[in-house]
């Protein structure tokens, strides 16, 4: 399905689905939790995929203002992406000292940002919310 909406996506933009955006795409939603983007192009070339350096940045960023993926992170350690197509919506927690990204979900949060839309009159349609800090190993190291 991912696919097929990748390809309306590109359609639209006058693109094509290239063998390399598919290597790509097949890649990513075969990833199970966060990837980075040289790790995401070390796996493409280590399978019997094939799509150059470049190739998957440039994809990425395609798969990213489709809606497909969704990049968690910039930070001095670089970006972190994950696939969210067919995914429940959640947040993050990201350690600042060693890179962890951390998912979690609350309904309370969910319910204070409609009622904080509702209060200004404003549609809104998405959020993301990225709490930084120290996890808990890290905390430990500091001490």
């Amino acid at each position: 399905m991912e696919s097929k909406i990748f390809q309306e996506f590109l359609s639209r933009r006058g693109l094509k689905l290239t063998k390399e955006r598919m290597s790509v795409l097949r890649q990513i939603f075969s990833i199970h939790g966060h990837f980075d983007p040289e790790h995401l192009y070390l796996s493409i070339r280590d399978s019997d995929m094939k799509a150059s350096r470049a190739s998957v940045y440039r994809t990425l960023n395609l798969l990213v203002e489709s809606g497909l993926v969704e990049r968690i992170t910039r930070s001095d350690k670089g970006n972190v992406y994950e696939h969210t197509y067919g995914h429940r919506h959640h947040d993050h927690m990201i350690c600042t000292a060693c890179g962890e990204v951390i998912e979690f979900f609350s309904e309370h949060l969910e319910d204070l940002q409609k009622m904080i839309c509702e209060q200004h009159q404003f549609a809104g349609t998405t959020h993301t919310l990225e709490i930084r800090g120290n996890c808990k190993a890290c905390q430990k190291r500091k001490k």
